[in-house]
């Protein structure tokens, strides 16, 4: 009698690994160009909160700074006393409009414009100084948006780049081992979307803090045109008179 002895079964390591699937883990296992990305639009995220912040303090500021100035022109006081206070420390866009209009009106009384009022000339002049002065501070106030237009607009974008890259990389490794398993591949693609995430972590805060500083600048501005006018329509009751 022929006696049978019980082969051991041959096992096939599919090449399962431990993989740590927090944030610092998929980024550390990622290619090198999947990094490089995700550093760039971390700190392009960053840069970007920083700004929104410093927009945010600096436009409740002037808001701010605007009403306790229409509150002191309009308060029946003479102009001149009005410019002589605020001449030396105006610092918002308002007060420096109307520190510009009455620097040109104290240069031509001294160049002698005429009695009892202002010529057309002069209030032509006034006007185009105030357009140019709320030109130059609202170029200002719009200083850096354009950073957040364009992470907004081109994050997603740079992340997809990594994603695909990381995906194309995943895809190798698998005609490498010839294995198929989702314990090889998923650890790939995870560390690929990541980068993707990334990016709309990025360009959605940067989109919404453009549009609503947009909005907020447009506000100011309208605000600015409207003081343009009044001061416009002081000078014409002068010249009338």
């Amino acid at each position: 009698m022929q006696s049978s002895s019980i082969q051991p079964i041959e096992t096939v390591d599919l090449g399962s690994t431990i993989t740590d699937f927090s944030l610092w883990g998929m980024f550390s296992h990622a290619d090198i160009i999947v990094q490089v990305v995700m550093v760039l639009l971390i700190v392009a995220s960053f840069w970007c909160w920083a700004i929104m912040v410093e927009k945010f303090i600096r436009y409740r500021r002037i808001d701010d700074q605007a009403d306790a100035f229409e509150e002191a022109f309009w308060s029946g006081s003479s102009l001149d006393e009005l410019y002589k206070r605020i001449e030396r420390k105006a610092d918002h866009p308002m007060a420096m409009l109307f520190i510009a209009a009455m620097r040109e009106w104290n240069r031509s009384q001294k160049q002698g414009a005429g009695e009892g009022g202002l010529s057309a000339a002069l209030q032509e002049r006034i006007h185009k100084v105030m357009r140019v002065t709320m030109n130059r501070e609202i170029e200002r106030l719009e200083r850096y948006l354009g950073f957040l237009a364009t992470v907004g607009s081109t994050a997603v974008f740079i992340g997809l780049f990594g994603t695909v890259w990381g995906i194309m990389n995943s895809f190798q490794s698998i005609a490498v081992s010839h294995n198929t398993s989702l314990a090889v591949v998923a650890p790939g693609i995870a560390e690929a979307l990541f980068a993707t995430a990334t990016g709309l972590v990025a360009a959605i805060p940067a989109t919404i803090g453009y549009n609503k500083f947009a909005n907020d600048i447009g506000r100011y501005s309208n605000r600015l045109e409207g003081f343009v006018d009044e001061f416009t329509a002081i000078l014409s009751r002068k010249l009338e008179g």
